[in-house]
């Protein structure tokens, strides 16, 4: 469904970001992008969704290709059309307006109110929680609740690609756990396609299937979730867990070494 071939990203006509990555994302598939602040990651979701521009970024090489057809030069209200939402890290709700007129907003670029209506409801048998929280204002809902609404928000404009950038972000535990189960319901039941950005690379690693790893603006290791989480840079690093799986302190983790240079 997504292939990004050799894309680079400058931001400000100098600072190279991107160094000329390449992968794909099957149709109806979870994939993972896993990396250290400041990999690309969110860079990577960026030139996908066509938000560069407002960064002052573009893509001066290579190309982003969804469904056959090149987006790497459309605006992002014509990507959103094409069946491509985003949500940003941080969830930026609006949080004047209530949890309904978040979730409607989600739906500006569509006509035909009846589907929208019946698309409304969809969102909150996801989201029990955000139905009870209808006419509350954004600003004063949770942030696990304002996770689920920036998520609810995007599929309100009916995608068929969606791409998440860090949704566990600031969440306790167990309302990261409920809202990657929900990831999966979609994934089944919607058919939705997903590139997900992630640093909680255990939970990532739990529902992909696939996993590419950045390091510096550049791919350097993908593979099936199963084999990346045995791989032993992976779990050292991105897990912290020893050769034979067990817990790594914090010191240990904080200063890790790279052992060999991975092959992409």
């Amino acid at each position: 469904m997504l292939r990004l071939n050799n894309v680079e990203v400058v931001y400000d006509r100098v600072i190279l970001v991107l160094k000329g990555i390449s992968f794909e994302v099957p149709e109806q598939r979870i994939i993972t992008l896993l990396g250290s602040n400041g990999a690309g990651k969110s860079t990577t979701l960026k030139a996908i969704s066509g938000l560069l521009k407002p960064e002052r970024g573009e893509i001066t090489t290579g190309s982003v290709e969804f469904a056959g057809e090149r987006i790497d030069h459309r605006g992002p209200e014509e990507i959103v059309k094409r069946g491509i939402t985003q949500v940003m890290e941080g969830r930026r709700v609006f949080d004047d307006l209530t949890t309904e007129e978040n979730l409607l907003s989600g739906a500006h670029t569509r006509r035909g109110l009846a589907e929208i209506r019946t698309d409304l409801a969809a969102v909150y048998e996801y989201f029990p929680r955000l139905a009870e929280r209808r006419t509350l204002k954004a600003g004063y809902l949770s942030g696990g609740e304002q996770q689920m609404l920036a998520i609810g928000r995007a599929l309100m404009a009916r995608p068929r690609l969606m791409l998440l950038d860090e949704p566990s972000l600031g969440l306790a535990p167990l309302l990261v756990e409920e809202i990657f189960q929900i990831i999966q319901r979609l994934n089944r039941q919607e058919k939705l396609t997903v590139l997900l950005v992630e640093q909680n690379a255990a939970m990532a690693l739990t529902i992909a299937e696939h996993g590419y790893v950045m390091e510096n603006g550049r791919i350097v290791l993908d593979g099936p979730v199963a084999a990346l989480r045995e791989n032993p840079d992976v779990k050292e690093f991105y897990l912290g867990l020893t050769e034979v799986g067990a817990r790594k302190s914090y010191r240990d983790v904080k200063h890790y070494k790279r052992r060999k240079r991975w092959l992409s």
